[in-house]
């Protein structure tokens, strides 16, 4: 075992080859761990940039090998400051992941006067609880993966009446899709303020595939009523991060409001998996928060059952309190 520097903390982008070693350091925490440590946005932010730089916390071994990573994005003036980190499997247990929590804390104090954090905890391992909850964080939110066989039975993909379904058009769909998004999840802390930008970095990655971006229209005048967004982890043919069998993934599903309790949400649930199947996929994925009953009642009925769980810690304290000692 060989020891660690501090952490230093980098307000600018990553390198191209620290990338690679943050990719790679990921990469060895997930096949140990089941659960990969970095969501979505993270890796997309890593690897094309964000529209404000992030802050990049790291720790080297004394032969220089990334042995921690964290990365903050510190730009949700509503909800605060959000950390994901991650600790090389060789370098657990001596304090690393707490000094990463430590520095992001810091950093967070020079521009929020509340201090205020949230860490998410990919998996939900009893380490990273416990390590949250020693720091003064209170678990706030829940994200659950659901998973499904494809080889069960699906129904077939009844659209309501007057309703059609057709693939996404790249360049042609983009604003109707942002708007229709921004209606679907009017309430969602995430989804809902999703940009053009946002839409066209995700149609940029190598698994984006817009016969499987099914979307719902009106037949009449061919207004976006919802979407089934699905995903393809570990594409036979394309290179991935993923070291497993194929699996597919409702990436995101939405309805119009306006088209609430006609049935279409079930109707492409359906669709997209009956579509995944006819890839010759045999099983499917989705993430929803716990506390969205609706979308897991959902989802239970479609056949899905919880497999694993993310969890948001949201940090108590303020600085002020800090200072006077109340967190060890």
């Amino acid at each position: 075992m060989t020891s660690v520097h501090p952490v230093a903390a980098r307000t600018d982008q990553l390198a191209l080859e620290e990338v690679a070693e943050v990719l790679a350091l990921a990469q060895a925490a997930g096949d140990t761990d089941g659960a990969y440590p970095l969501s979505e946005h993270v890796v997309l932010h890593l690897r094309h940039g964000g529209d404000v730089p992030a802050v990049h916390l790291l720790a080297r071994d004394r032969d220089g090998a990334l042995a921690g990573y964290a990365h903050l994005d510190t730009t949700d003036e509503v909800e605060g400051a959000s950390a994901e980190l991650v600790v090389h499997p060789l370098h657990r247990r001596h304090g690393l992941g707490r000094a990463l929590v430590r520095a992001a804390m810091e950093v967070t104090e020079q521009s929020d006067p509340r201090g205020r954090l949230r860490l998410w905890a990919h998996g939900d391992h009893p380490s990273a609880g416990a390590l949250a909850l020693g720091l003064g964080f209170e678990r706030a939110r829940v994200l659950l993966q659901m998973r499904r066989s494809l080889f069960a039975p699906l129904p077939e993909a009844r659209l309501p009446d007057g309703m059609a379904l057709r693939a996404f058009r790249p360049g042609v769909d983009d604003e109707a899709w942002v708007a229709l998004n921004a209606r679907a999840f009017a309430g969602h802390p995430d989804q809902g303020r999703w940009t053009p930008h946002d839409l066209h970095l995700r149609m940029a990655e190598p698994w984006f595939d817009p016969d499987g971006f099914l979307l719902a229209v009106d037949e009449r005048d061919g207004r976006l009523l919802g979407f089934h967004w699905t995903k393809v982890h570990g594409d036979l043919g394309h290179h991935q991060e993923h070291q497993h069998e194929p699996i597919g993934e409702v990436y995101v599903l939405g309805v119009d409001p306006a088209a609430h309790g006609t049935g279409l949400g079930s109707a492409l649930t359906t669709a997209g998996l009956r579509y995944l199947r006819g890839r010759g996929l045999d099983q499917a994925m989705l993430y929803v928060d716990e506390s969205n009953v609706r979308a897991v009642a959902l989802y239970t009925r479609s056949g899905f059952a919880r497999w694993s769980t993310d969890v948001s810690y949201r940090r108590l304290f303020t600085r002020s309190r800090q200072r006077q000692g109340d967190i060890a």
